[in-house]
């Protein structure tokens, strides 16, 4: 299948993803800090610079957009129709690297936790998870 857009303009839609302070990356420090927990941002010093850092209980979480990372299920984990094998490769890469970032960081002795771009659609869900994760309660907040 062709792509309906030119090269130019799928170069310049892809050149607009942001690596950082992402939408959804911003809902879940809004959550998180609601619930009264502190992190740092992008912690350069840890394998793959999870999204938010909690040094007090040695979490680290990553906030994954579920077409880059491949959330299985997801109907966001669309294949796109042109050039499948880069894409293929690609995204191979990016789940291979996800896995082993999370194996190094438990190897340190920091719990990790992954949270979907569309699990950020849910606020009372997302609030429930961090909560329960973090073992607190969310309804004294």
């Amino acid at each position: 299948m062709v792509d309906r857009l030119s090269v130019e303009r799928r170069s310049w839609l892809m050149s607009q993803v942001k690596g950082r302070d992402t939408m959804p990356e911003l809902v879940v420090r809004r959550v998180a800090h609601s619930l009264g927990l502190r992190f740092r941002l992008q912690a350069k010093d840890l394998p793959g610079k999870p999204d938010l850092v909690f040094p007090r209980w040695r979490v680290a979480i990553f906030v994954h957009g579920c077409f880059w990372h491949r959330h299985e299920g997801c109907k966001k984990a669309t294949m796109p129709k042109s050039r499948e094998e880069f894409w293929q490769s690609k995204f191979e890469r990016n789940v291979e690297r996800d896995q082993r970032v999370i194996r190094e960081l438990e190897a340190q002795a920091w719990r990790t936790l992954v949270i979907w771009q569309c699990q950020t659609n849910d606020l009372s869900a997302l609030r429930d998870t961090l909560a329960e994760f973090f073992e607190i309660d969310s309804a004294s907040r």
